[in-house]
């Protein structure tokens, strides 16, 4: 009897135990998932950054890192709340500033956080180059706390009206890693905040659109391939957990789906570029080309099997292809092609995964169900895109209307490194290996020189660019004799004292 009890005991003690570790690894799994989604920012600095003038950099950069600066702040104090707190079909309205969540949520704070983030990073790459800072203040915080929180509570809360589905109907709106949620919301409101500031200077020319390269190509496709390492972790942690059976095998689904999708799209995105007017095999293509096929997948990524990732990819680099177009034909200047990627993308994704979805897509069925699982899909996926529209429309209206969305034209023409930040990112003044002159402030120490064939030096800083600096036996000009000055992000010893900031 005695041993029976104690055999009892010992199996209760086992049981709690294996409980309590089951759900660390689950909390430590979310951690390290959401800390991979959260290096993805590094990736969006870096690509957008690379496909920016140089001019333009350091506000880029901080604006990523205001991403999840602002973002933080904003979905601590209510965006948790609204998006997962219990509420209605709407929005939820509890655990304000994390007050009575309970800890256990912790591990799904974190990573739904890095999410909400990613939504709101995507608008700066649409508008980067001539928006107001302080506007960047308002919308990041406007979207990460407000616009896609509520989304986030319609489709994944458990409570909201997309999941519920529409009456007598046992239907429920799919989309796993947030083809729609995230990536939905981020590129139709750099969509319409694209729209409303308007294009670049020079974009377009009579009405035909003229390129304005970035300044650094491998910047651009270093970020492009942290992003692609990103989504792995952003499609295969969704699933939450790791200790019950099955995950294993869903999260290793999802990462193989994403891996199919994204190479797929960047292949077919790279021969359509070169069968276009283009004739070139384009590397930045090929970049958003594999980061819309991550993008679309995301939605089906654990359902699918693989052949049914390869036609998402597959279909993915022409929607790529064809919404980039179709951006350029409305005049509107997306610097990233952010739209898309992730409006583009997005869309496909959401309709996506009821065609391919293992057993029951209609592929696989073909029956009035599974019709209706698209349409429910699709109808989820347009009222995302109204819903953030809307806001969106609105936010950029009020901020157009009282002249605070964007920068001045000088300011724009100038640059927003050294007017509004007073640190460019490369300062001329930084070049050059400080040897071979007598000058303390010879090359890297405040004053450029050159050595024309008869080794004298000029100098040749204040020298406007354009202008000719002639020495005893040729002349030459400041842009030809300068590293980057005729870049005019490298002025950096204009006077900004009068710009406002």
């Amino acid at each position: 009897m005695n041993n029976s009890t104690g055999t009892h005991i010992d199996m209760e003690a086992l049981a709690s135990s294996v409980a309590v570790l089951q759900s660390n690894i689950d909390h430590f799994f979310l951690l390290v998932m959401g800390c991979l989604v959260f290096f993805m920012q590094c990736g969006f600095a870096f690509l957008e950054a690379g496909s920016v003038r140089s001019k333009n950099t350091t506000n880029i950069l901080i604006k990523n890192l205001l991403d999840v600066s602002i973002g933080a702040v904003a979905y601590y104090a209510v965006g948790y709340a609204f998006s997962f707190g219990p509420g209605n079909i709407f929005i939820g309205y509890k655990y304000f500033f994390m007050i009575d969540m309970p800890t256990s949520l912790y591990s799904h704070w974190f990573f739904q956080f890095v999410f909400a983030a990613t939504a709101t990073t995507i608008v700066s790459g649409a508008m980067a180059e001539r928006t107001e800072f302080a506007a960047y203040f308002v919308y990041s915080c406007i979207i990460t706390g407000f616009v896609y929180p509520v989304v986030t509570h319609w489709a994944w809360s458990g409570e909201g009206w997309l999941t519920e589905g529409p009456p007598n109907e046992t239907l429920q709106y799919w989309d796993f890693a947030g083809s729609g949620v995230v990536h939905v919301v981020g590129g139709a409101a750099g969509f319409v905040g694209a729209a409303i500031i308007g294009p670049r200077i020079g974009r377009f020319v009579n009405g035909k659109p003229v390129e304005i390269p970035g300044h650094t190509v491998p910047l651009s496709a270093l970020g492009g391939f942290i992003l692609m390492f990103g989504f792995f972790a952003f499609n295969g942690g969704s699933q939450a957990s790791i200790s019950q059976s099955g995950d294993g095998v869903v999260v290793a689904l999802a990462i193989i789906n994403t891996t199919l999708s994204g190479c797929i799209a960047a292949i077919v995105s790279l021969v359509l570029k070169r069968s276009l007017k283009v004739q070139s095999w384009s590397l930045l293509a090929t970049i958003n080309g594999a980061l819309t096929g991550m993008v679309a997948i995301c939605a089906g990524c654990n359902v699918m099997e693989p052949w049914g990732a390869a036609i998402t990819g597959l279909v993915s680099g022409f929607t790529y292809i064809g919404w980039s177009k179709l951006v350029l034909y409305l005049r509107v200047d997306d610097p990233l092609d952010a739209v898309a990627v992730h409006l583009g993308g997005g869309l496909w994704g959401v309709c996506s995964v009821t065609l391919f979805a293992k057993d029951v897509g209609v592929v696989y069925q073909f029956n009035e169900q599974s019709w209706k699982q698209f349409g429910w899909n699709a109808v989820g996926g347009f009222a995302i895109m109204s819903w953030t529209m809307v806001v969106a429309a609105i936010m950029f209206g009020l901020l157009h209307l009282f002249k605070c969305l964007r920068v001045s034209e000088e300011i724009e023409l100038k640059g927003l490194d050294v007017a509004k930040h007073k640190e460019p990112a490369y300062p001329s003044m930084a070049y050059g290996d400080g040897w071979g002159l007598d000058s303390p402030l010879a090359n890297g120490n405040g004053v450029v020189y050159v050595r024309d064939v008869d080794t004298e030096m000029k100098d040749v800083s204040k020298t406007p660019i354009g202008n000719s600096v002639t020495s005893n036996s040729n002349s030459f000009t400041a842009n030809e004799t300068t590293t980057g000055v005729d870049n005019p992000a490298y002025q950096d010893n204009v006077d900004v004292s009068s710009l406002p900031l």
